[in-house]
């Protein structure tokens, strides 16, 4: 029985999201347009369920490079109108289109030339007809089995506020490295993390040249505790790499011998490399992949950049 219901809510509600799909038309392209050329932010408001929604549409705006916020109308009657600023665009999202609070809110909007743009299901509502611009959001049945509950009427605002959301993402060239920037403590924004970003650069990159004698290697290693060294050439290209483990694999061989032993012969000529704009997650996959603990950032010309350390990505817990 109830396994019944749940897809009967979900047929009725993928049938609502398919129907508002197919009416989309030359509105939604001006909605678009409308809100990427505002200089201001993207003000949302809705009562009830519908402010939920808008809540969730200004959070996905914002976390896509349009900076919204949500403006309870109640709240913006009694002085939260000063929020709004010249330039601002308002997304009003209110099912019948007679939302009482809303409507209040439209002759303070229009003196403060404050462009209005309507998710409803009703094109011949009050709201509707103060809009620049109204999106038609209307379904045919909500899926509470009363009709009364928002329920379908929800999901597809909620898809069209997404629909808009990632129409202006696309417009405005919004790319990975703009997400991580708004996302620096989610997950999200963890596995789009550059090497860039966590690898040891500068003086924290153990370096030598490839006449440097072993006892002088021997320390670089120990100072800077990533258990290797990078070998590089006078113009900054990697010549090479030394790790502990070759160490004690020459130590097995060559015993105490190692330390009078040429550098030259001791290191590996082409260690593993990433570019700066590698995922720190791509790296990670790498290193567990080839089973080392380090990979060194080059850029395009072989300069090396830094060293991306296999603790330090376990540690981002990028996966």
């Amino acid at each position: 029985m109830s396994l019944d219901t749940a897809r009967r809510v979900l047929r009725i509600e993928a049938q609502a999201i398919h129907d508002v799909m197919a009416r989309l038309d030359g509105a939604f392209e001006r909605a678009v347009e409308l809100l990427f050329a505002s200089k201001g932010r993207v003000a949302v408001t809705g009562m009830g369920k519908s402010g939920i929604v808008g809540r969730k549409i200004s959070a996905t705006l914002s976390s896509t490079g349009t900076p919204s916020f949500f403006l309870h109308p109640a709240e913006a009657l009694h002085g939260d109108l000063g929020m709004l600023a010249a330039g601002d665009v308002m997304l009003a999202v209110s099912y019948g289109g007679e939302t009482r609070e809303i409507i209040e809110l439209l002759d303070a909007l229009k003196r403060m030339e404050i462009k209005l743009v309507a998710l409803t299901g009703n094109s011949k509502s009050t709201i509707a007809q103060a809009s620049e611009i109204v999106l038609d959001v209307s379904v045919n049945q909500e899926a509470c089995s009363l009709n009364l509950a928002p329920t379908a009427s929800t999901t597809v605002a909620m898809a069209v506020g997404d629909a808009l959301a990632v129409a202006l993402l696309e417009k405005r060239d919004f790319r990975h490295d703009d997400f991580a920037a708004l996302h620096p403590a989610g997950s999200l924004g963890k596995r789009l993390l550059r090497v860039e970003k966590v690898m040891h650069a500068g003086d924290k990159v153990p370096r030598v040249a490839p006449d440097t004698p072993m006892a002088q290697v021997f320390h670089e290693m120990s100072a800077k505790k990533l258990g290797m060294t990078t070998v590089v050439n006078a113009d900054g290209t990697l010549a090479g790499i030394l790790t502990d483990g070759d160490l004690r694999r020459l130590m097995e061989k060559h015993g105490g011998a190692v330390v009078d032993m040429k550098l030259a012969d001791c290191v590996t000529r082409n260690p593993q490399t990433v570019g700066p704009d590698v995922l720190a997650s791509e790296a990670l996959t790498l290193m567990e992949k080839r089973r080392i603990t380090c990979v060194i950032v080059v850029d395009q010309q072989r300069r090396v950049l830094g060293v991306v350390h296999l603790h330090d990505l376990w540690g981002l817990q990028l996966v």
